[in-house]
């Protein structure tokens, strides 16, 4: 059964100098001018650390975040040149809060984390959207589970459940969640337990074990590793994108966007990456898809929808 957003729902030297009597004064004062012009050109450019690292920020979304996407940063530090640097979150917000601090110069989001570190000021741009399943257009699913041998059949049943979502700022793991279980006449807050699980594949797993949580959310990538859940209802999310620092040096942004704006898990197996070639990696990546920021337009619309508090500048 699969939930499409429909229309309707709730919802930032001083400079002083002495005078020179010399006969070189004006060409003096002529290359002083053009060597400040160039400086104020630059003001405005900087890194996470310095010019020779790229910190690598991801949404932690499972145990094993940085292992499945070290082909990757494998990749960008063997094309680019640079130490690349795992930035490691401990939540969500963390992420966010490092973004907006200027703290990550590239990285792989969420659509709705992307939007809420826009929000509050992080200064990023997304160069494309993660496909993850092969023949398919960027995009996964979040998905409605129970244990696998409930007799819950529909998003309404949620009503008095201890619900696991993810965590208050990832896209399939709560905002669309609850979107759905809105439009099911099911108030995420009020009508349900909520429990924040803080990763997809802890969230499936108390799920299965049906204590901490009778019912929940994840992505499917994740629900697909346990047999102990059933799927009830799915949402197609729009794909995660990656993102890069608007103030990185224009021509670093330009190569970076040729890197990631088309490629795909076999070119970086052909540029010798190892660990490219593995279950782990290709669950997470398969290729990328060129995108702008109104592809993220479906997210803003289900905020408006939801009054989700994350949605707010």
């Amino acid at each position: 059964m699969v939930f499409s957003p429909s229309a309707r729902f709730r919802t930032a030297f001083a400079a002083g100098a002495a005078v020179l009597l010399t006969a070189g004064l004006a060409s003096c004062a002529a290359t002083t001018d053009d060597a400040a012009t160039e400086l104020d050109g630059a003001s405005d450019v900087s890194y996470a650390v310095d010019e020779n690292t790229l910190v690598f920020g991801v949404v932690p979304d499972a145990v094993d975040t940085q292992t499945n996407y070290q082909p990757l940063m494998d990749y960008l530090s063997q094309e680019t040149g640079k130490t690349v640097e795992y930035h490691e979150s401990t939540d969500y917000a963390a992420l966010i809060e490092a973004a907006i601090a200027g703290k990550v110069d590239v990285g792989s989001f969420s659509g709705f984390t992307y939007l809420t570190a826009l929000n509050n000021g992080a200064e990023i741009t997304p160069i494309s959207s993660i496909v993850t399943v092969e023949g398919e257009a960027a995009g996964y699913y979040s998905q409605a589970i129970v244990p696998a041998d409930s007799d819950i059949t529909s998003l309404d049943e949620f009503a008095g459940k201890k619900v696991c979502f993810v965590d208050p700022s990832s896209t399939s793991g709560y905002l669309f969640p609850s979107y759905n279980l809105l439009e099911a006449g099911v108030d995420p807050v009020e009508d349900v337990t909520p429990v924040f699980a803080g990763k997809h594949d802890v969230s499936v797993q108390k799920v299965s074990e049906n204590r901490e949580c009778e019912v929940g959310f994840a992505e499917d990538s994740e629900v697909t590793k346990n047999p102990g859940v059933k799927v009830i209802a799915e949402t197609m999310v729009p794909g995660a994108p990656i993102v890069m620092s608007d103030a990185l040096p224009a021509e670093l942004k330009t190569q970076l966007t040729e890197l990631l704006g088309e490629v795909t898990v076999d070119d970086i197996i052909a540029a010798g990456i190892e660990g490219a070639d593995s279950e782990s990696f290709r669950m997470v990546f398969l290729a990328t898809e060129p995108v702008d920021d109104a592809y993220y337009d479906t997210i803003r619309d289900i905020c408006v929808k939801t009054e989700a508090a994350q949605c707010e500048s």
